[in-house]
């Protein structure tokens, strides 16, 4: 990796070991490092410290600091509190109410831990910023800059990158890209960190155990769409569901349909309140669209693409072809179906192992 010696860096630790190798690796690469954490909970009770021990939680602030002092680097704390709720979770709870399925780590990348973030970083001097994602970055011979895969398969966070600027990727190092989890925790063990064998965060960070829906009840006060019916595609009336908040396409699970055949979510029809279902075939298509697309590699799309594409967090990936249309979204045709393409989530364009760019499926 280049690096600039005597420039200076903020880090964004979350309390996990990514983010506190990367400040070390930062440091031990010249950099003048400062680590940050992130306060985005709007309140939180000692009680909650563990339940709420992810990226974000207090236990993340006591572990950062922890950290930072075995490293003997500036840490602060940084209130982020307002830009959270209004681009995370806000928009969160608006699109699980119109039957959409988000995914809130693109927008909290996007709005906190990079708009937000370096905007503070910038203010105080900083000439970086850097984070503890598994992905590594490029510049192209066309002179953009390009997020790229990490050296590692199974902890490849690219998808959740797609949507930064390249001013913002202009100012973004991403130390912990170029290693492999074991490795990582090696480092840090060998660097005595106290957080060298804490455990990933599985969750989303306010989403403790899961529960969307009851995050949601709660951030409504209860005000939510009520049970409606299962339908057919054609309309014919299976049974009730118990709000469109508990679905989400190629769903199965939970339903409570007897059916005496396992049947999936194939559509949520906000607008009458019903979820449709049918057989496992029905939830693969060969054409998605998505919108507000932001482009990374490429300026824009001037003519049919081949590429390699995601439609969610875990999906393998496969081959389209991605083409703009009138409108600025863009229309991906695969070469093989692809299973559950959800409303809300992102789909996400590679090409020669960097980031084309992506969108929001609609």
């Amino acid at each position: 990796m280049q690096t600039d010696m005597g420039k200076k860096v903020v880090v964004g630790m979350s309390g996990g070991v990514d983010s506190s190798v990367a400040a070390l690796l930062l440091k031990e690469q010249g950099y003048e490092v400062i680590g940050v954490t992130m306060q985005i909970w709007q309140e939180e009770a000692v009680a909650c410290r563990v339940q709420n021990g992810g990226c974000c939680g207090l236990s993340a602030v006591e572990d950062a600091r922890s950290v930072a002092q075995v490293l003997e680097i500036p840490y602060y704390v940084m209130n982020f509190r307002e830009a959270f709720q209004r681009t995370v979770i806000d928009d969160f709870v608006r699109e699980y109410l119109c039957g959409h399925t988000p995914n809130p780590c693109v927008k909290c990348n996007r709005y906190v831990k990079w708009e937000a973030l370096l905007a503070r970083s910038l203010e105080i001097g900083a000439d970086y910023i850097a984070t503890g994602h598994y992905a590594q970055l490029e510049q192209l011979p066309n002179g953009r800059y390009a997020v790229s895969n990490s050296v590692t398969a199974d902890k490849d966070q690219t998808y959740a990158l797609y949507s930064l600027t390249q001013e913002q990727l202009a100012h973004t190092l991403f130390p912990v890209g170029a290693y492999t989890k074991e490795q990582i925790r090696r480092i840090a063990a060998e660097h005595h960190l106290p957080v060298a064998s804490k455990p990933d965060s599985q969750d989303i960070c306010f989403v403790p155990g899961g529960d969307y829906a009851g995050v949601i009840e709660q951030m409504c006060d209860g005000r939510v769409p009520p049970p409606g019916n299962f339908v057919t595609v054609d309309g014919r009336v299976l049974g009730t569901h118990k709000g469109i908040i508990h679905y989400t396409v190629g769903q199965r699970r939970g339903l409570e349909l007897p059916m005496g055949e396992r049947v999936f979510v194939t559509e949520i029809r906000p607008e009458t309140n019903e979820v449709v279902v049918g057989p496992g075939e029905a939830v693969f298509t060969d054409t998605v669209r998505c919108d507000r697309v932001n482009y990374m590699a490429i300026e824009d799309l001037r003519e049919p693409k081949r590429v390699f594409a995601k439609i969610r967090y875990n999906h393998k990936g496969a081959y389209g072809t991605i083409e703009k249309q009138s409108d600025g979204s863009v229309v991906c045709r695969f070469e093989q179906p692809v299973r559950a393409a959800a409303k809300g989530q992102a789909m996400v364009f590679y090409e020669g192992g960097h980031v084309l760019g992506g969108g929001t499926i609609v």
